[in-house]
């Protein structure tokens, strides 16, 4: 993740936390506003770590609260957290198993019997990667034939398709 992008999304979160009621305001929702704020996708890894480290380093620096009152806390706000990621994840209608791949990348589509789009973790980037695939001795395994896309040109990527998709459509008419 860029500098740029890092500075944003701390400007605000910073924003958020300072105007809400850390009583009930849990990470989750945090994360999930400044989500909709930036247009950004927070969900993804290093994001949000990004996001738990901004948000830890406020609740550290916040002197209105006793130290220890901010730990009994913590348990709770996680477990809350976790729940509501979970309802989160049905109402997006996930419904179907993640599949993993042998090297442990989550497949997120398969656009043919040979190639797929996979969500994978290599040398601490997240990348989407799309990729041919062949088989060996019972085993997928990837071809050079793809890209790999760090987050942020995936969605400079994804913030292109509109007008890709209207290009396509005037070529075919």
């Amino acid at each position: 993740m860029d500098a740029e992008t890092q500075r944003r999304i701390e400007e605000v979160v910073l924003e958020i936390l300072e105007s809400s009621d850390m009583t009930t305001m849990t990470e989750y929702q945090v994360r999930r506003t400044a989500a909709e704020r930036l247009g950004l996708d927070l969900s993804i890894p290093d994001r949000k770590r990004f996001v738990r480290s901004v948000v830890e380093s406020f609740l550290l620096s916040n002197k209105d609260e006793p130290p220890q009152q901010q730990q009994e806390q913590e348990p709770q706000e996680e477990e809350e957290e976790e729940q509501e990621e979970e309802e989160e994840e049905a109402k997006k209608g996930s419904r179907r198993e993640k599949e993993y791949d042998d090297e442990g990348d989550l497949i997120l589509c398969r656009l043919s019997n040979k190639r797929r789009v996979t969500l994978q973790e290599f040398r601490g980037k997240t990348l989407v990667s799309i990729r041919e695939y062949y088989q060996k001795d019972g085993k997928e395994l990837p071809t050079a034939k793809g890209i790999s896309l760090t987050v942020d040109q995936w969605e400079a990527f994804r913030k292109a398709v509109p007008a890709i998709e209207e290009a396509i459509e005037k070529m075919h008419e």
